[in-house]
């Protein structure tokens, strides 16, 4: 899939998640992309997995257990992991729209009202351990003119 082609399925549900989420569609859609390699990953194409988000616990919904990469003892090793599945790509992006709207570490980029100040929120939050994760999603945001979709 092209970025543009990506971001014409993508958009229209960020958009509307932002009316009643306030994050930024900018943001979601340039993190999806981020995350799901413009959903070229086996989770987004086959599960719909935007995120890669993994199928803890608390997750009631399907999964599927595919390999991931790991560091144990600072070795590189492939494990199993259990994954959420989900019936389209709106229902990712609403579970993950949910993870930060419920997790009070990311309350503060809340305040935010643009796609790049919610990426360094998120990203001085913790929610990646890359030192370059929010210039990455900027990056994406400028590249793309994704700001148009926070108008």
């Amino acid at each position: 899939m092209t970025p543009n082609a990506f971001i014409a399925a993508i958009a229209p549900a960020a958009r509307a998640l932002a009316l009643t989420t306030k994050i930024p569609a900018s943001f979601t859609t340039a993190q999806a992309a981020l995350e799901s390699g413009w959903a070229t990953s086996q989770l987004a194409q086959r599960y719909f997995n935007l995120f890669g988000v993994k199928a803890d616990s608390s997750w009631k919904g399907p999964v599927v257990v595919l390999p991931t990469y790991e560091f144990v003892a600072g070795q590189r090793i492939t494990v199993p992991a259990r994954w959420r599945v989900y019936a389209d790509w709106l229902g990712s992006l609403k579970d993950h729209a949910s993870f930060l709207i419920v997790n009070p570490r990311y309350a503060a980029a809340f305040s935010c009202t643009n796609g790049a100040a919610f990426a360094q929120a998120v990203a001085a939050a913790g929610y990646a351990t890359d030192p370059t994760y929010a210039s990455k999603i900027i990056s994406i945001i400028n590249a793309h003119s994704l700001t148009q979709l926070d108008a």
